[in-house]
């Protein structure tokens, strides 16, 4: 292959546009065109922030996780719709069905929105094609993929696709298109971490595509730094893995109408979420390794603190140890949302060909 794939061997990535504002489209036609924001109970009076926004909405500064009240100011005119999960993953399992009735094609379930495709193929542009009809034929929604040689060229590939589109990203071409992008542009690096790299000079892809391992292993440590590096090359894997999809924690999380600021009522909040955590880690039945704790203080600072734990089924141990953290809270502070979070034993938690992926909120 002149394009990098061996043995016409390709990594699809599949992601719907806009896809929950697009399936609140489909419920009600008469949304077409408009501004349309889904967050919380759809109340903007009330502290939550946004899910998804339309294109149309998008145009005008819009994005998921600003609060919701601030986007109704940028867009007095939208229409604000409460999340709607059920009816999501309704429409998500329509989508991955789709994709893995097509021929020859192993799927990777990323999340409601997207996912991997390995494929064999000597054109993987009109596979793509077929794919995006196929999907659109069987549920009415449209999607952009992105081709590469590897899950992390496929996976920016679909920014270039976006909307409705098809972009492939290889060997050949990623430092022509990626190298002058800033390194939060890059699958796996966020603005957090492209802070930290510019402090050691690096601020595009193509830089951290030659940056020193050295450098990098010790400002991020001697897995992740060389990992980043191989980020900017857009190089890794190729194997898409159809493994079920297996939680590596649970979380629970509440945002409080009203600032909390009371030692015991801080507490008994952070019971009921860790209540609810367990709930579903005994649905699991895997023991707990790890605790984290989310505070938001008010007006808008997030601290988290996390800690390993022995490895436990009692409920009453991880309680008392996810206490421990609920007393590093800042006493006096108002608490706007609060988080719990237990990080569960994994059955094997080093499978090959995974792209490296770091759990939590």
């Amino acid at each position: 292959m002149s394009d990098g794939a061996r043995g016409g061997r390709w990594v699809l990535h599949v992601d719907l546009d806009q896809f929950i504002a697009a399936v609140e489209v489909l419920r009600n036609p008469t949304l077409a065109g408009k501004p349309v924001i889904v967050g919380g109970r759809g109340d903007p009076a009330e502290r939550a922030v946004v899910s998804t926004a339309s294109y149309e909405a998008r145009q005008y500064g819009v994005g998921s996780g600003m609060p919701l009240r601030i986007a109704a100011r940028k867009v007095p005119d939208a229409v604000i719709l409460p999340v709607d999960a059920p009816a999501y993953l309704a429409a998500s399992d329509e989508v991955m069905a789709t994709l893995r009735e097509q021929p020859g094609a192993v799927v990777q379930v990323l999340g409601w929105d997207e996912a991997f495709m390995g494929v064999t193929t000597t054109d993987p542009e009109a596979y793509a094609r077929r794919v995006q009809a196929a999907v659109l034929d069987r549920t009415r929604l449209h999607c952009s993929v992105g081709i590469g040689d590897t899950l992390v060229r496929a996976k920016n590939a679909t920014d270039f696709g976006k909307p409705r589109g098809v972009f492939r990203l290889t060997a050949e071409n990623w430092l022509e298109v990626m190298g002058d992008k800033p390194t939060a542009a890059l699958w796996g690096v966020g603005s957090k971490v492209s802070k930290r790299l510019a402090l050691l000079g690096v601020t595009t892809v193509r830089q951290l595509a030659v940056a020193d391992p050295g450098a990098l292993a010790g400002e991020f440590g001697p897995k992740m730094g060389p990992w980043y590096r191989q980020l900017g090359r857009g190089d890794g894997s190729a194997v898409v893995d159809d493994t079920p999809w297996v939680a590596r924690g649970h979380s629970k999380e509440t945002t409080f109408q009203v600032d909390i600021v009371d030692p015991q009522e801080i507490e008994d909040a952070a019971r009921r979420l860790l209540d609810q955590v367990l709930d579903e880690v005994a649905g699991d039945d895997r023991p707990v390794v790890g605790l984290g704790l989310k505070v938001r203080y008010a007006p808008f600072l997030t601290k988290t603190f996390t800690k390993k734990i022995p490895t436990t089924s009692d409920r009453a141990v991880v309680v008392e140890r996810a206490l421990e953290l609920v007393a590093k809270i800042e006493p006096g502070r108002p608490i706007r949302l609060l988080g719990l979070r237990a990080e569960m034993a994994m059955p094997d938690d080093a499978r090959e060909g995974r792209t490296p992926t770091r759990s939590g909120w």
